[in-house]
């Protein structure tokens, strides 16, 4: 079951991937991000932070599956606990947003991110 909230908790993360790009290319999904600041399309700036957003969560992904044991990776133990780490705060920061809607969205979803990731570190403690 850990293997599977692993690829779950990876699944999850390249799909805020996908968001992060809709955000950089410039779709209207302002009000949905970095405290609802902008309606419609992120400034460049906020392109750029979402742009940076891309290899955290990509390292997430992976600290994640490796901690599970995904065949090819070897990962230190300590990036799953990093990974998880990113999770909490951006929970935390998704439930104290000033935005309604990104609230509404991304608290539950950082929430459940951030469990799945807890569950897989919890899990494996003494199999690395």
């Amino acid at each position: 079951m850990t293997v599977q909230i692993a690829h779950l908790f990876a699944l999850g993360c390249v799909a805020i991937v996908f968001f992060q790009i809709a955000l950089i290319v410039g779709l209207p999904l302002g009000e949905y991000t970095q405290g609802g600041q902008h309606k419609g399309a992120l400034p460049p700036s906020g392109r750029v932070i979402a742009a940076i957003s891309i290899p955290i969560l990509l390292f997430c992904g992976l600290s994640i599956l490796s901690a599970a044991g995904f065949p090819g990776l070897d990962w230190p133990r300590w990036t799953g606990w990093v990974g998880l780490g990113v999770m909490i705060i951006s929970a935390i920061l998704n439930w104290i947003t000033p935005s309604a809607k990104e609230r509404a969205v991304w608290g539950p979803i950082m929430l459940v991110m951030a469990g799945f990731a807890a569950h897989v570190m919890i899990a494996t403690l003494g199999q690395n």
